[in-house]
């Protein structure tokens, strides 16, 4: 297994153990992704963050990766630290796997979690307009 293999695989599980312990069974062993679009989500666009972190940095692959994972953590039950959390988990898994995090990594590894804590802000604020929103057609529905 080659490094990266060996960065990805830990870092789905380790972002997986951030789910209740009965979830974290079924995310681990359920790989058909129509029965568990989550871990499907997860092991799909963590899969891209860690090809583009290690390698090129291609912001065009890098969005689209991120945004599905921030959007769904952002309708979980998860605070803003514990959504963007899993990227910060990187360092340590990167640690495990070769030892050390260079300066470059580094810098990338920030520069993923702020842009993580930007979008999972849009994210809430679309769900609380979204919210707004149902609750006024409710009101307005009851009315009539």
């Amino acid at each position: 297994m080659n490094t990266s293999q060996a960065i990805l695989e830990r870092w789905v599980a380790r972002t997986m153990e951030s789910y209740p312990a009965q979830t974290l069974a079924f995310l681990s062993n359920e790989k058909d992704p129509f029965r568990n679009p989550v871990g499907h989500v997860l092991r799909e666009n963590l899969g891209t963050l860690v090809r583009e972190l290690l390698g090129t940095m291609d912001e065009g692959a890098i969005a689209p990766a991120l945004d599905a994972l921030i959007r769904l953590r952002a309708v979980q039950d998860f605070s803003a630290s514990e959504a963007v959390r899993f990227i910060f988990d990187l360092r340590a898994v990167i640690c495990e796997v070769s030892g050390q995090v260079d300066e470059v990594l580094q810098n990338r590894i920030d520069w993923l979690a702020l842009t993580a804590f930007d979008q999972y802000t849009i994210c809430r604020e679309q769900i609380s307009t979204l919210r707004m929103k149902e609750n006024r057609f409710r009101a307005e529905c009851a009315a009539q």
